[in-house]
């Protein structure tokens, strides 16, 4: 398998697999009561462990992302897979809530991490004519992983303990993501299947440091930030959300948990192809527009069944298109060669998104006044699309 002769759809394959597995990290509500069970333990302590493995996996993307710029995506994958599925292996033999923190929270959390960014700056490079429909998938992939693997998990928790659990599934991981590792390999040197040579030739590339002294890579940021946020609460609030502003059993509310996570994989996969046609920030603007009325429907109206998933289905599918269409961004505004090193920089407005959010519901006063907060964050996000502009190397 050379870089000459390999067909570029196996690395989307490798990607998916690897993507598939890691994303697997989205399904800790599945332990939560196993573990209150098994060791007596508080659900704010368990539920911590979550929150640990969310901030490590964002803090740790930029050094991953640096690193497999500099010694390639399958070594880096690789090290995340054995991680992610050692960190889980080693869970299974915790027995107090600092083991819990470190095995699963910091050492699973910091192989997500270091996985993550490998397909997607791959892909990207072998598919530089269809940014956005290539990152869509390996971004889906991600989202689809606590579909795909759910039914796994539910079947060893019901038979197994919940530490075999965390072995079995630890196994498997390592297993398939080391698999899907192998077949992230970079294209050959010059490599721009579908795009014009003259115009790649003018692509500028900045390095981190250089991203960083540039307007565009704050305005960027802090579109990415408000994006995230409205997503990001939703995702952890579904199920509250649904019994008490829609008054649903909580049987029926449950059912918001899976709706989110098709609609958000398959945002992912249509935004992504969407900005390839009618350009990013544009299909940014329309993400943000329907972010903010969903969330605005929220926090000022009387919910219903209806209502309820509809305003939830809008938040989540756009969701899954910021998560798609920023890493194109990032490329196309500060160049491919350093995607890696420079994505995971953008990507910790992923993990502030994740840590303010609980601080806006803490400090709001309830569910209606923050989502109203995040409407107006996703306003101002919108407006943010129509000022800013690509870089050029005079802005360094």
């Amino acid at each position: 398998m050379t870089k000459k002769t390999i067909n570029r759809w196996l690395v989307v394959f490798g990607a998916v697999l690897l993507q598939m597995c890691i994303g697997a990290i989205y399904t800790w509500s599945l332990f939560n009561q196993p573990l209150m069970d098994a060791f007596n333990w508080e659900k704010s302590q368990v539920v911590l462990t979550y929150s640990i493995a969310v901030f490590v996996f964002a803090f740790s993307t930029i050094f991953s992302g640096r690193l497999q710029d500099k010694i390639g995506p399958r070594k880096v994958a690789t090290i995340g897979a054995i991680l992610y599925g050692g960190g889980l292996m080693l869970t299974s033999t915790a027995t107090s809530l600092i083991q819990l923190y470190i095995y699963y929270g910091i050492i699973a959390g910091a192989g997500v991490g270091f996985a993550y960014v490998c397909p997607l700056s791959t892909c990207v490079k072998w598919f530089p004519e269809k940014k956005g429909f290539i990152t869509g998938i390996a971004v889906g992939a991600f989202g689809l992983g606590s579909l795909v693997f759910k039914s796994v998990i539910q079947h060893f928790l019901a038979t197994r303990s919940v530490s075999s659990t965390f072995f079995y599934l630890g196994l498997i991981y390592v297993i398939l993501g080391v698999i899907g590792s192998q077949f992230l390999t970079l294209p050959p040197a010059g490599y721009r299947s579908g795009v014009n040579k003259a115009t790649a030739s003018k692509e500028n590339i900045f390095t981190p440091l250089e991203m960083i002294k540039t307007k565009s890579f704050y305005f960027v940021w802090v579109m990415y930030l408000f994006g995230c946020m409205s997503g990001l609460l939703v995702i952890g609030l579904a199920k509250d959300i649904g019994m008490q502003l829609a008054g649903l059993e909580a049987s029926v509310a449950a059912n918001a948990v899976a709706m989110i996570a098709l609609f958000n994989a398959s945002g992912r996969l249509i935004w992504g192809i969407l900005s390839d046609k009618l350009g990013r920030i544009r299909v940014v603007t329309m993400m943000f527009i329907i972010t903010a009325i969903s969330m605005i429907t929220m926090s000022i109206v009387s919910l219903n069944y209806f209502t309820f998933f509809a305003s939830l289905a809008g938040v989540a599918f756009c969701f899954g298109g910021f998560l798609a269409v920023f890493p194109t961004i990032t490329g196309e505004f500060f160049g491919i060669k350093n995607l890696g090193s420079n994505y995971g920089v953008v990507y910790q407005a992923y993990g502030v998104a994740a840590l303010v959010g609980p601080m806006i519901v803490a400090n709001a006063g309830g569910l209606k006044p923050t989502f109203l907060i995040a409407a107006v964050l996703a306003v101002i996000g919108g407006i943010l699309t129509f000022i800013v502009k690509p870089p050029t190397v005079e802005h360094i």
